[in-house]
């Protein structure tokens, strides 16, 4: 494959492989599950769109949900989130997830510490549930700096196109800056592991985030004779979570 080196032909190039990925997974039932998580600001649903905008309506399920209902609140935490999981053929995005539990929540008083320590020690099992019964899971935390997020909170007040993207949340994510990075830092560490590892994408540049999440996804979901068409990402951009990325300025403080 010739190498494109415009974003749009980058861009165009990649979805193709997500096109020729999900034809093989209809045809062979393979499912997959992404998980998509980060700061306010940080590219989620940008990143999202870019993925899905090609691929099979009936297959593909973008997952973003509300606050949990006063009968949600009383189940098994996990519960709502099963409910969603993939079956055969499909490929589903959690638009933030369970992990709910390790940032937004504690962050905010949304739960009580026990039950945040419950969900940092229970969720490795439940995710090595789930790849035990051969669902890929691929865990993606997208990363900007303080800056670039409060450049893209005042852009997304100003755009009239952006409001039904506001949230209450977006009023304390910057006063919370810090809270929030603990809160990552502790995720991160706890919940990366080797059959459920986390990547990182530095997402200051969107477009960049968007291509090297695309190249992952195809490098880590697609059959060996459509990754193989596709070089990996950029590891400067998108890499394994370790713990040095927290001191060695890879991860925004």
């Amino acid at each position: 494959m010739a190498k494109m080196t415009g974003y749009p032909e980058q861009l165009r190039e990649l979805q193709i492989g997500l096109v020729r990925y999900q034809a093989w997974a209809i045809k062979t039932g393979a499912k997959a599950l992404v998980i998509f998580e980060g700061r306010d600001g940080a590219g989620k649903d940008g990143a999202i769109a870019r993925i899905t905008k090609h691929l099979a309506p009936r297959n593909t399920r973008a997952v973003s949900l509300p606050k949990p209902s006063d009968r949600e609140r009383s189940e098994w935490y996990f519960q709502r989130y099963v409910r969603r999981l993939p079956a055969a053929a499909e490929f589903v995005i959690f638009n933030r997830s369970w992990y709910n539990r390790a940032g937004v929540e504690p962050v905010m008083g949304f739960c009580t510490p026990r039950e945040h320590e419950d969900f940092l020690r229970d969720v490795p099992a439940f995710e090595r549930m789930l790849e035990e019964s051969d669902l890929p899971l691929v865990k993606i935390w997208l990363d900007i700096s303080k800056r670039e997020q409060a450049k893209r909170l005042e852009a997304r007040r100003k755009d009239p196109l952006k409001q039904l993207k506001i949230s209450d949340l977006d009023t304390v994510a910057q006063k919370k800056w810090k809270v929030y990075s603990a809160a990552r830092d502790q995720m991160l560490l706890r919940t990366h592991t080797p059959i459920a590892p986390w990547v990182c994408v530095r997402a200051d540049h969107k477009e960049s985030a968007r291509l090297s999440v695309i190249r992952h996804l195809v490098q880590i979901l697609a059959p060996p004779d459509v990754r193989t068409d596709f070089p990996p990402p950029d590891p400067d951009i998108l890499f394994p979570f370790e713990e040095s990325a927290l001191v060695d300025g890879r991860l925004a403080k």
